[in-house]
């Protein structure tokens, strides 16, 4: 297991901006429009999420995925076709699920849903697209999704738990709410999404007010929580966090994983810990991260064309970004973003750049982190 992050030293890299982005950001929420179908009546169409103020350029391993030939579609076009029972049972057999609903939005309050690693076509993988208009919900009880190689329980399928390359989940054109990890406090995160091994990626998904209630040092992810993220990094597209909650990390939390966030928005995620890793005396732990916290060895942050707004942190000046490479063999890269209004309070705190405290690379003239066309406000 990757080294943990058991010091908070004063040593705060950041360098000095390009300028300001070329690119304003705008607010970033979902954007819902109406159409009118062939019987007369108004229908909604597809859910937008992240910032549409962000233009960076998405690599193809970046993209959505094909659904144009679903292994399982959830419902018969009815929202009451559209049950719980009816979601697992998808995610089992594994492969492409999309949904055929109805045309309205829908909310499909469903228990935790687990991954095995030797289900579907064999190794687990699955693709779940909500088309725009489905919602899954913990309802304030458990949390969504969870994918872990080294948990017995859900089969082990090599000797290499740690750094095995599958199960592959994606996310896409789908939101999740109401995600709560307290239930499962046995792993380190996660209210949304509980993420071990294989790989992950993210397209057009919104995780709102979930959380990772538990209070003990190092344990993060109000939204989504990545481990043992091996082959490639987590890729986060067009997609939006807002309002999550965590011990570290309102929205993500991780540890050895490397991740690639594009065009994307968080705002208002906040930590529920404080007194640093490890906990001073008196105190719970944590505080560290309002939006993101990473720890671990080996790995980069890369944000581009992403706003961060109204994070909030109790440690470290710690209100937006936390990261720690324990190695020292990893960057942190922001391209064309926006931070506004996130908390800088602690005992770092950098006036140039507010709301970010990282240990990364000491790699001559940026100290491992570069960030050019961002506006910090």
């Amino acid at each position: 297991m990757p080294t943990m992050f058991d010091r908070c030293v004063p040593l705060v890299f950041l360098v000095a901006c390009s300028g300001t982005s070329s690119h304003a950001a705008g607010d970033g929420g979902a954007v819902s429009t109406k159409d009118t179908d062939s019987g007369g009546t108004t229908a909604a169409v597809a859910t937008t999420y992240g910032n549409p103020a962000g233009h960076c350029a998405v690599p193809g391993a970046a993209a959505a995925e094909d659904v144009s030939s679903p292994t399982t579609k959830v419902g018969t076009g009815t929202a009451a076709s559209c049950t719980a029972d009816a979601v697992v049972a998808a995610v089992h057999a594994g492969g492409v699920v999309t949904f055929d609903c109805g045309p309205s939005p829908v909310t499909i309050v469903v228990p935790e849903i687990q991954i095995f690693n030797d289900g579907g076509k064999g190794d687990g993988s699955v693709t779940i697209d909500g088309g725009g208009k489905v919602t899954l919900s913990g309802n304030d009880a458990n949390r969504i999704l969870y994918q872990n190689t080294c948990d017995s329980s859900l089969h082990y399928t090599t000797p290499h738990c740690q750094d095995q390359p599958a199960p592959h989940l994606v996310l896409q054109n789908i939101a999740l709410t109401g995600g709560n990890a307290s239930a499962t406090s046995s792993v380190l995160g996660g209210g949304a999404v509980f993420v071990g091994g294989g790989t992950f990626k993210a397209y057009n998904l919104s995780v709102t007010h979930s959380t990772q209630p538990n209070l003990e040092q190092d344990y993060a992810g109000g939204a989504i929580y990545t481990f043992n993220q091996a082959t490639q990094p987590v890729y986060i597209v067009a997609s939006t966090f807002a309002s999550n909650s965590g011990c570290n990390g309102g929205a993500l939390g991780s540890i050895g994983t490397s991740y690639t966030i594009l065009n994307s928005v968080f705002s208002d995620n906040s930590t529920l810990g404080n007194g640093e890793n490890p906990a001073a005396a008196g105190t719970p732990g944590g505080g560290l991260g309002g939006a993101i916290y990473n720890d671990g060895d080996g790995y980069t942050l890369s944000l581009c064309g992403t706003l961060v707004s109204d994070n909030t942190a109790a440690d470290l000046g710690s209100g937006s970004i936390f990261q720690v490479v324990d190695d020292l063999k990893g960057q942190l890269v922001i391209t064309d973003s926006t931070f506004v209004g996130n908390s800088d309070t602690g005992s770092v705190q950098s006036a140039t750049h507010p709301s970010i405290y990282v240990q990364a690379a000491d790699v001559a003239g940026n100290a491992g982190v570069t960030i050019t066309g961002t506006t910090f406000k």
